[in-house]
C-alpha cells in the first residue's frame, strides 16, 4: 500500500512554539518543509534541527520584503502562517507604535505571504492562518491582540473568495498548556474552567492543522482549538 503523498509545506513563523512543532510533524511524515524566521543563522539551524529541507529569514513586520525572501520557494501545496508578536497593550497606556507593529505583522503580512506565494500553489493548496482566542475573551492588555485576532476571521473569508479555489481557514488556539509560553505558569484556574478538564495541546493544535489542510470541503472556517474554554 502507497503511503500519502509527498506534499511541500510552508511554516511562515517555524522557528519556536507551535510553529517549530507543525514544522517538525510535516517534516516527520516526509513532506518538503521550508520555515521561516527573522533570523536567518536560526531558521537555518531550526530547519536542521526539525528535518525540513530548509531555513529562510523573513520579518512579517516587513511586508515589503516578504516577496523578495520567497522568491526561491517552488511549487507550494500547503501554507501555514503562525508567525505571532506578544502585545500588551493598555487604553491608558496605548504605544501607538506597537500597536502598528503587531497589526502589520499578522494582517499585512499574512497578506504578503498569500500574495507572493499564490502563483506557486495549485487548486487543491490550502492556507491555514492562525488567530487566538482572545477574539473571544480578550482580557486587560488584549486590545491589539484582540483586535487583529478578529481580524484574522476577516482575512480568511475574504482570501478564501479571492484565491479561490484555495482554500483558507483559521485556527484559533485557547491556552496551550504544554507550550513553551504557559508550561511554567499556573494554569489550575484555567482547567477548572475548561469543560474537557485540561487545556489543549500542542499535538492537539497540530492535529487541526493537518484537518484543514487537507479535509477539502473546509473553506473559510474558523477553527477553535480551546477544550470549551470560552464557555465558561
Amino acid at each position: 500500500m502507497e503511503g500519502p503523498a509527498v506534499s511541500s509545506v510552508v511554516v511562515i513563523g517555524g522557528t519556536s512554539g507551535l510553529g517549530k512543532e507543525i514544522a517538525r510533524f510535516y517534516a516527520g511524515r516526509g513532506d518538503e518543509v521550508i520555515l521561516t524566521g527573522r533570523d536567518s543563522a536560526r531558521a537555518s539551524a531550526v530547519a536542521k534541527e526539525v528535518g525540513a529541507l530548509r531555513g529562510i529569514a523573513l520579518d512579517l513586520s516587513r511586508p515589503a520584503e516578504v516577496k523578495a525572501a520567497l522568491a526561491e520557494v517552488g511549487e507550494v501545496d500547503n501554507v501555514v502562517l503562525v508567525g505571532v508578536a506578544r502585545d500588551q497593550n493598555t487604553m491608558n497606556n496605548y504605544d501607538i507604535e506597537a500597536a502598528v507593529g503587531v497589526v502589520t505583522m499578522k494582517l499585512v503580512g499574512y497578506t504578503a505571504v498569500v500574495h507572493a506565494l499564490q502563483d506557486r500553489m495549485h487548486d487543491d493548496s490550502a492556507v491555514v492562518v492562525f488567530g487566538g482566542q482572545a477574539k473571544e475573551r480578550p482580557y486587560p492588555g488584549s486590545i491589539t491582540v484582540s483586535t487583529i485576532n478578529g481580524g484574522v476571521t476577516g482575512l480568511i473569508r475574504a482570501l478564501a473568495v479571492e484565491i479561490a479555489p484555495i482554500r483558507v481557514n483559521a485556527i484559533h488556539p485557547g491556552i496551550i498548556g504544554d507550550s513553551p509560553y504557559w508550561a511554567d505558569k499556573s494554569l489550575d484556574a484555567i482547567v477548572e474552567r475548561t469543560p474537557i478538564g485540561r487545556t489543549a495541546s500542542t499535538a492537539d493544535v497540530v492535529d487541526a492543522v493537518d484537518f484543514l489542510l487537507h479535509n477539502r470541503s473546509i473553506n473559510g472556517v474558523d477553527l477553535e482549538i480551546d477544550g470549551g474554554w470560552v464557555l465558561n
